[in-house]
């Protein structure tokens, strides 16, 4: 009697050598545009964040990783999706068509090429409407108070950036909210990270924004942003602990 044949394994997935993150929360009308301007050979992570549109399942028929983040917050959704990370270098994007991902790549060269650690896109709208005048002073405010923290001459705290994997989570990134951005670049900063802006055309957004399409959305995005500013630096002692060391 012939022996049966063993089953196949199914040969392990290599990792990318760049991943994406996109948090997502109801970006059904954005997401083609987004995953099909993914450079090719790099992995989509889409970060579902509660999404009510099918967002999650066209993300998968589109080719992307999904994962899923139950926790409200954008912070909480670009976490999740750098944990679920493999490659080298991660990259992050906003999934509403206002950024183009494909734009990232002279970003990741020059994290590769050792030119930077960190590499932000500093927005330049393009057409009416790309960057709501709250928004657009809201960020302006932070850029200002990040100077002052850390002597950074930042002009744009956006969403498109790319940096090592290893390295940012030994950052120990906890904000998960609207901070995350900003506590990314300010430990970035304390760590003696080499941070670089280029310039990127920044586009009306598919649907409305969750965070800074109102006044009082910037406001909060401002205020838990702030929050991140007051942090002192790793190893700096505060009042508390000189009182207590002085007991």
């Amino acid at each position: 009697m012939a022996a049966s044949a063993s089953p196949r394994r199914a040969s392990p997935r290599r990792p990318a050598p760049v991943d994406v993150v996109l948090p997502c929360l109801d970006e059904a009308a954005a997401l083609p545009w987004v995953l099909a301007r993914i450079p090719e050979g790099w992995r989509a992570i889409v970060v579902d964040n509660g999404s009510t549109d099918g967002s999650a399942a066209l993300a998968r028929d589109l080719g992307a990783t999904v994962v899923t983040e139950p926790r409200r917050g954008f912070g909480a959704a670009c976490h999740a999706g750098l944990l679920a990370a493999d490659a080298d270098i991660v990259c992050f994007c906003d999934c509403d068509a206002s950024l183009d991902p494909g734009l990232l790549a002279p970003f990741v060269q020059a994290v590769r090429d050792g030119e930077a650690d960190l590499v932000l896109g500093r927005r330049r709208p393009q057409g009416r409407g790309a960057w709501p005048p709250h928004a657009r002073f809201g960020n302006l405010a932070l850029t200002r108070m990040l100077r002052r923290r850390t002597g950074l001459r930042l002009h744009d705290l956006g969403p498109l950036r790319a940096a090592r994997r290893g390295a940012l989570l030994d950052l120990d990134l906890t904000d998960r909210r609207s901070g995350y951005p900003l506590q990314m670049v300010v430990r970035a900063a304390d760590a003696g990270w080499r941070i670089a802006e280029r310039d990127v055309p920044y586009h009306p957004r598919t649907g409305r924004s969750k965070v800074t399409g109102t006044w009082r959305g910037t406001w909060h995005a401002v205020r838990d942003m702030r929050g991140v500013l007051r942090q002192p630096p790793p190893g700096a002692r505060t009042d508390a602990t000189v009182k207590e060391t002085a007991r």
